[in-house]
């Protein structure tokens, strides 16, 4: 596995660097704190809107066009998305395009202009985002489901915002927020595949020597309560509904997210996942079935997100609490608990082929926790999970007073959920 160095600048950026001398391409990825859980409720969706606006111009390349052509013309893949906990910039291209993508991203991250004509028309481009999102309840769930976990604060917020929020947002407040984030010491450049080391070092500390300094504005601290199970149903005539039952669970500092990431495999990571046959290949109800981990820096969950007849959900969510039960009190076999690891790592080893992926795979850990282990670390971490780990986990968070049902689908009646919804 590839060797990663990591160094701190004197005005605080952390650059990453990843060799991979035998790739042929080589990926730029800037990450900075900055996502909507850093966001007031007068400004949600900046994060995101800003994302946006940093590819319409740059004094040095005016417009669109000018940014698009120039990625085009190299056959890069450019992108950038906005999560609750950072924002993220990049461009992967064959490596003998690496000092040109560098340039270009560097440019959009440090140099955005932010023209009003621009903010206008990207207003419209975001609300359609928004109402895509709306129309796709696969994905809307889990705005569904955050907001039913965190209620009215930021991590419960949408990342995209409001229409009524993002109607309003200035120039001006972009350049605040800004100020406010957009500094050294929250920034982190990530350099992959194949690329000269030393001389990409030098460049990178020359085109991020001119960014502002500044005092960085913290993110609020999530509050979590819950004494009942909770249930948020999202009316909507379909004739698949879109669930998802999850829990309150850990988050990225505690020792446990290693059982709990075997757990959500063992639950419902694969094809042969306990879950995943019972709902799709038994049941017949539902085309995709799978349970996620969530871990942010102060809040985590373990969620199930299922697609299914909207007359048999009842039974579905009846299958999920019935193996939530079973684990809990009988646990996991020892040739389960190997089938989860592997197929786990091999996920995770089999990711780690492109440039892209492991700017990811070590940007992600940086930006969020400061540190940084390797691949190989990772998989010992999985690999000593113990199954007792997995039952003692189980009993802790599939508790009554940490279940939470987000729901879409053709139903009003909160009644017939809340009577089902109990361990």
């Amino acid at each position: 596995m590839e060797k990663f160095n990591k160094i701190t600048l004197d005005n605080g950026l952390r650059i990453i660097t990843v060799p991979k001398q035998d790739s042929l391409t080589a990926t730029i990825l800037i990450l900075v704190e900055a996502g909507s859980k850093y966001e007031t409720k007068e400004i949600n969706g900046i994060s995101h809107f800003l994302e946006h606006m940093c590819f319409k111009g740059t004094k040095k390349r005016p417009k669109t066009i000018d940014i698009a052509s120039e990625l085009d013309g190299l056959g890069a893949i450019p992108n950038a998305f906005t999560s609750l906990e950072y924002t993220g910039y990049y461009a992967k291209a064959q490596s003998k395009h690496f000092d040109k993508i560098l340039d270009i991203i560097s440019d959009i991250y440090l140099n955005p202009t932010l023209p009003e004509g621009e903010i206008n028309k990207e207003r419209g481009v975001i609300i359609e985002e928004i109402n895509m999102i709306e129309d796709d309840p696969k994905r809307k769930i889990w705005d569904v489901f955050l907001e039913l976990l965190y209620g009215d604060q930021p991590a419960g917020w949408d990342v995209a915002g409001t229409k009524e929020t993002v109607k309003k947002l200035t120039k001006d407040d972009f350049i605040k927020y800004r100020s406010e984030h957009y500094l050294p010491q929250s920034t982190l450049v990530v350099v992959s595949g194949k690329f000269d080391e030393s001389k990409t070092i030098e460049k990178i500390k020359n085109y991020f020597s001119s960014i502002n300094l500044g005092a960085k504005s913290p993110k609020i601290k999530i509050k979590e309560h819950q004494e009942n199970p909770e249930i948020l149903l999202k009316h909507k005539e379909s004739d698949q509904s879109h669930v998802i039952l999850g829990v309150r669970a850990y988050d990225l500092f505690n020792e446990r997210k290693y059982a709990l990431e075997v757990l959500a495999d063992i639950l419902g990571g694969g094809m042969s996942s306990r879950l995943f046959q019972r709902i799709r290949e038994e049941m017949g109800v539902a085309y995709y079935v799978r349970t996620d981990a969530g871990l942010y820096t102060d809040h985590g969950y373990l969620a199930v997100s299922v697609g299914a007849d909207s007359k048999r959900i009842e039974e579905v969510i009846r299958v999920c609490l019935e193996e939530f039960k079973k684990i809990s009190e009988k646990g996991v076999d020892e040739k389960e608990l190997r089938k989860a690891k592997d197929h786990l790592l091999g996920n995770l080893m089999l990711s780690l082929e492109t440039s892209d992926e492991i700017a990811s795979f070590y940007g992600g850990q940086e930006i969020l926790t400061g540190k940084l282990i390797s691949p190989d670390e990772l998989a010992q971490k999985i690999q000593a999970v113990k199954a007792e780990e997995i039952m003692a986990v189980a009993k802790d968070i599939f508790q009554n007073n940490k279940l939470n049902l987000a729901l879409i689908g053709p139903f009003e009646d909160r009644a017939k959920f809340e009577s089902i919804l109990k361990l």
